[in-house]
């Protein structure tokens, strides 16, 4: 399953966050996602405090329990998503359903 993470830094908090990223290296950011949850792609906007990041994960489970590491710095919402090729799929089943 895919997941699209968006975040919004804490008011006050986007330095300090910042540099706990920073300073995490990319086997202590694994480390943290523990097994089941790979990271696709993420994007900073770090003059806002906010940013995107899709993820696949085995299950919602694993996810959450990554994002837990993160919920004391920011807020963040959780949605799953698909890819074109799933979309299209999709809208062809239910076009076939409806017709």
């Amino acid at each position: 399953m895919k997941f699209l993470i968006t975040w919004k830094i804490h008011a006050g908090k986007i330095q300090s966050t910042l540099s706990l990223f920073a300073q995490m290296s990319a086997e202590q950011e694994q480390s943290l996602m523990g097994e089941g949850v790979e990271l696709i792609g993420r994007w900073h906007d770090l003059v806002r405090g906010t940013g995107a990041a899709i993820y696949e994960a085995d299950s919602a489970e694993a996810l959450s329990a990554y994002s837990l590491n993160w919920s004391q710095s920011m807020d963040l919402d959780i949605s799953m998503v698909v890819d074109d090729g799933t979309a299209r799929e999709i809208g062809s089943k239910l076009s076939a359903t409806t017709a």
